[in-house]
């Protein structure tokens, strides 16, 4: 009795009735289980005296699958490779019929480990061209949506989903302040300690106390701020857009007349723009803590002289500059967000790729914008 691990049976003869043929003469069972075996045998024995005609007798098969067309499939080529000829004899009704279903005698040999031709320099130019086209037709097209939806809510204000952006808020700025405050805590602490290495030489310990209020209010409070907002929220944003986009949700809010940029990117950039500054001043005054540590343990100030120096060198200009730059960040991580989920295509791991895209494309644009307003503040 055969068992579950055994290897069916399939018998293989080869006959040479004259010189200028050759017989095969299969017989047993041609399926999926030995399929490979007799592959290797037949082309073995076949290279040893390579045929001029090779008959191939399948009247003793009694049980056949798809499997073992692919057999016959390469005994054929390889014959007819060697410019032989190659022709089934005898073949019972239900082996016809699985060769009929499997389009045999139309079917053209397609190897399996052919190798790819290497795709020239120009043609990769090319397709990354097309590409950074079509990513910037869908950006052009993004951003004329939300300016179209920030007019109609403008002018219906009942169409902005509140109840929404009041949840984005908590998500994106009271969730986050804990970590905003520790890392800028930190930040302070350590520009404060570093600096005043080098100010205590000459005697102007105190103007740690400038030094951190300025860099950080009005240069690296702004930045921090973005850089934490775009890891956590810039990449939630991609990450819920593209799931609903994948599981075709979007889909369904056209079907039903919604308009999606206005049901989704409008309360997260709404939230986003009023958080952010806000998360920024608690930056901004955890990074004065810090400072005032390092200055009250090591430089001897106390408290009340590093304040009132900290008051001294901060000015309303340089609060509302450093305000109005976050503002701006926020806009960024909300729209690359928001347009890196929209663009998500396929299967689920598009959703990690949009993610992560959504935040190094906004760290760019932080950075990239912040520079530019470096140039516009010098020539102020």
């Amino acid at each position: 009795m055969a068992t579950a691990a055994s290897v069916p049976v399939c018998t293989i003869t080869i006959e040479q009735p004259d010189e200028a043929s050759t017989r095969l003469s299969l017989s047993g069972r041609l399926e999926s289980g030995n399929a490979a075996r007799v592959i290797e045998d037949v082309l073995s024995r076949l290279a040893t005296h390579p045929p001029l005609r090779l008959d191939v007798n399948l009247e003793r098969i009694h049980y056949f699958d798809d499997y073992g067309s692919l057999v016959l499939q390469e005994i054929r080529h390889f014959v007819e490779s060697r410019k032989a000829a190659f022709q089934l004899i005898n073949v019972p009704e239900h082996v016809e019929s699985i060769l009929s279903l499997v389009d045999f005698h139309h079917q053209d040999y397609l190897p399996t480990n052919s190798k790819k031709k290497p795709i020239s320099i120009f043609v990769r130019m090319g397709e990354a061209v097309i590409i950074q086209l079509d990513t910037f037709k869908y950006m052009t097209s993004f951003l004329g949506s939300v300016s179209i939806c920030l007019v109609h809510g403008v002018l219906h204000p009942r169409s902005i989903r509140w109840g929404d952006t009041i949840v984005y808020m908590q998500k994106t700025g009271v969730d986050a302040v804990p970590i905003v405050a520790l890392i800028s805590f930190l930040l302070g602490l350590i520009m404060a300690f570093v600096s005043s290495m080098q100010l205590e030489q000459f005697g102007a310990g105190i103007y740690v106390a400038s030094l951190v209020a300025l860099s950080m209010v009005s240069e690296f409070g702004p930045i921090i701020t973005a850089i934490i907002v775009a890891g956590r929220s810039g990449s939630a944003y991609a990450a819920e857009i593209g799931t609903m986009q994948i599981s075709e949700e979007i889909d369904a809010l056209f079907t039903m007349g919604f308009q999606p940029t206005l049901f989704l990117a409008i309360p997260r950039l709404i939230a986003a723009v009023i958080v952010v500054p806000v998360l920024t001043l608690f930056s901004d005054v955890f990074a004065i803590l810090g400072g005032l540590v390092v200055s009250s343990t090591m430089l001897d100030l106390t408290v009340g002289t590093y304040i009132t120096q900290t008051l001294e060198a901060l000015t309303l200009f340089e609060l509302m500059w450093g305000l109005m730059k976050s503002a701006v960040f926020a806009v960024l991580i909300a729209l690359v967000g928001c347009l890196r989920g929209f663009q998500v295509r396929g299967g689920a791991s598009e959703v990690g790729n949009a993610a992560t895209s959504a935040v190094v494309s906004s760290i760019f644009l932080i950075i990239l914008f912040d520079s530019i307003f470096a140039v516009i503040r010098s020539y102020w």
